[in-house]
């Protein structure tokens, strides 16, 4: 069991919520395989660039999407030692910490949604893999990637302007109390997931008492937030089965990261408790609930531009793959003249298509008015 009792206001959001879960679902029965990879992909990379964004990483949806893509031209999903030189090469030279982070965030998001139903049930082997493989292209976390935490790592928050610090966060204590508190974790979710009617109450919990214990020196934030998705793929229920690999929830608690923080923060204040029964998960059940739902939204949008690319003629395409080959650039049209042999009125046809259809923005007006990619 979980442990709290939901409130009829959050009874009834759930009963909303499986609601919209049933509805989108039946909607996307007949999806074909292309556009099924197509709404993952958008999900994974919203995913990605907002889990990484939280923590402070800098590469924009745009970047990723166009890093995804390079590492996944020869099939695979880990080229990235071998490529990282030219990735650097045409970003901005203080992107180098947050491709790191990207791409271990890739990583794991990858594993998660091809293998989460290998991965029940959960052990702290494999969660510690996926610590590892979040930091693996971090080189200063080589001592600690896949290690739970061996020195304290409370979340202090300090004001800049007066330099007074308070803590955010007291978590366990390394040692003994993590490895006990990690050990019960994983037992109590494992023998919960499947038996609670509500697997998105147990998802909820799980990672609250995961950021709670913060088991890890670095990464915990991250990982937390992709344990949501895999308590999600790992449930039994078939609506979050099959909507969960489309949901960018991290793009919506990346707009609402104020709120999520406070939270978190209002479900303990700030301490770690070894009864979880003493924290209040209401409001933070709520919250999720809330993300989930304007995650939904999104999908329909991410068909639409599915269909729109699909209706996009060749020339249209061609200058479209120009803008998704320098992603961090904004074209003049003379520019994109240079990278093709299409005549300069197509061209400004095919820029008239590509804003309207919102896979490129315009930028000022006249002869200097310059063009950027849109995730």
């Amino acid at each position: 069991m979980i442990s709290f009792i939901p409130s009829s206001k959050l009874e009834k959001a759930l009963k909303t919520l499986q609601g919209r879960l049933a509805e989108v679902s039946t909607g996307l029965a007949n999806l074909s395989q292309a556009e099924q990879q197509y709404l993952n992909k958008c999900a994974l990379i919203s995913n990605v660039g907002a889990s990484t964004r939280i923590e402070n990483a800098v590469l924009t949806d745009v970047e990723i999407e166009w890093v995804d893509t390079t590492l996944s031209e020869d099939g695979t999903t880990t080229a990235f030692e071998s490529k990282k030189a030219y990735l650097l090469d045409k970003l901005s030279s203080d992107r180098e910490r947050s491709l790191e982070e990207v791409i271990g965030c890739r990583d794991v998001l990858h594993t998660i949604y091809e293998q989460a139903e290998e991965l029940f049930p959960l052990t702290e082997m494999s969660l510690r893999g996926l610590h590892h493989d979040l930091l693996r292209h971090y080189p200063a976390a080589n001592n600690y990637a896949g290690q739970y935490k061996k020195v304290e790592n409370k979340v202090i928050s300090t004001n800049h302007a007066t330099g007074e610090q308070h803590t955010v966060l007291e978590p366990t204590s390394p040692g003994v109390m993590t490895d006990i508190a990690m050990q019960e974790l994983i037992n109590w979710y494992n023998s919960t997931l499947h038996e609670y009617h509500w697997p998105v109450l147990v998802a909820v919990e799980f990672i609250f008492r995961f950021l709670a214990i913060h088991p890890f020196q670095d990464g915990n934030g991250r990982l937390g937030r992709a344990l949501f998705i895999l308590a999600l793929l790992q449930s039994k229920d078939s609506y979050l089965l099959t909507l969960t690999p489309y949901i960018a929830i991290d793009r919506h608690i990346e707009q609402h990261k104020a709120t999520y923080y406070r939270v978190l923060h209002e479900c303990s204040e700030g301490k770690f408790q070894t009864d979880p029964a003493q924290y209040r998960y209401e409001k933070l059940a709520l919250f999720f609930l809330e993300m989930l739902n304007r995650a939904i939204n999104d999908i329909e949008l991410y068909r639409k531009r599915y269909g729109d690319l699909q209706k996009l003629s060749e020339t249209a395409l061609a200058v479209l793959n120009i803008f998704k080959a320098s992603p961090e650039r904004r074209l003049k049209i003379a520019e994109i003249e240079q990278g093709t042999t299409i005549p300069r009125r197509t061209i400004q046809y095919a820029l008239k298509t590509l804003t309207d259809k919102q896979f490129i923005q315009k930028l000022g007006s006249g002869p200097g008015s310059r063009y950027q990619l849109v995730f």
